[in-house]
């Protein structure tokens, strides 16, 4: 069996990651001089709530090798020695590096360990790795098994979308990605910024007047890929109305769609209020 690790960037639910099976390596997050390790000692909802306190935007580290290494050993010790691992985008975090460095430090054990950059976070990540997994259970012990899942990754990465509508500037200037006056200009006008994950890195897409324009521009973008998507997840950070977003995305949309809370590692840049898409575009026939 092709075991399948990934990084607690993905935001997947816990029931999801326990269907699948899935090896999660957990990243870090420091308030001041504290130190969590993701969900182990620090929730989402903890999170957000030491958030609304903070006056400073937390920080957060890769995993070490050691954490990715521990994942790999454990799924061989339960019959997975050819494992795959999908990670955060190497060009956001030093993630990817950790997952490399340990797949070398695992290989003298007959552990094999192929690692594949998402080139997304979130649930654009977590997306690839639900069909990973997939792929990973179907295929079991099928001689070329784990080359195919490689490429099978390879290729998701390839076609995955995600786009998110931000709620607040305030993580965006707290962080020293825009400036104060351009946050204060943008909360009195109710600007709400749509951003884009492409080529690995987080780019501006657009801009909305209001949350509802917001979040209607996210149901367009589905909408437009009716019939046209493998998987669709929303992500969302601490939303209240993400009951009703996801009520509105479903007529586009023939399957369960995943649904995973922005934890910590992501939700340190975009802010509370947060909600996105993520979808892998169906190959063209």
């Amino acid at each position: 069996m092709i075991g399948i690790v990934t990084d607690s960037s993905c935001d997947l639910p816990q029931e999801v990651v326990a269907r699948y099976g899935l090896e999660i390596v957990p990243l870090s997050i420091r308030f001041g001089d504290t130190e969590f390790v993701d969900r182990e000692q620090l929730g989402t909802d903890e999170f957000w709530r030491r958030c609304s306190g903070a006056a400073e935007l937390p920080s957060t580290a890769a995993p070490s090798p050691g954490r990715f290494e521990q994942a790999y050993r454990r799924l061989a010790e339960h019959g997975s020695r050819e494992i795959v691992a999908v990670t955060l985008s190497g060009a956001l975090s030093a993630t990817h590096q950790s997952a490399t460095l340990a797949a070398g430090s695992v290989a003298a054990d007959g552990i094999t360990v192929e690692v594949v950059d998402s080139r997304t976070l979130s649930l654009g990540l977590g997306t690839v790795v639900i069909a990973c997994a997939e792929a990973a259970a179907a295929r079991g012990d099928a001689p070329g098994g784990l080359d195919s899942v490689v490429e099978l990754a390879g290729d998701l990465v390839s076609r995955t979308r995600m786009f998110g509508a931000l709620d607040t500037l305030e993580n965006l200037k707290k962080g020293g990605r825009v400036g104060g006056a351009k946050a204060l200009l943008a909360t009195a006008l109710s600007i709400k910024p749509i951003i884009e994950v492409r080529d690995g890195a987080v780019e501006q897409y657009g801009k909305q007047r209001t949350r509802s324009k917001a979040l209607r521009f996210l149901v367009d973008i589905v909408a437009a890929q009716r019939g046209r998507m493998e998987h669709l997840g929303v992500l969302h950070a601490d939303c209240g109305d993400v009951d009703a977003f996801v009520a509105e995305l479903q007529p586009h949309f023939d399957g369960q769609i995943v649904v995973g809370q922005i934890g910590p590692v992501i939700g340190t840049h975009v802010g509370k209020g947060t909600m996105g898409v993520a979808y892998i575009e169906r190959r063209a026939s």
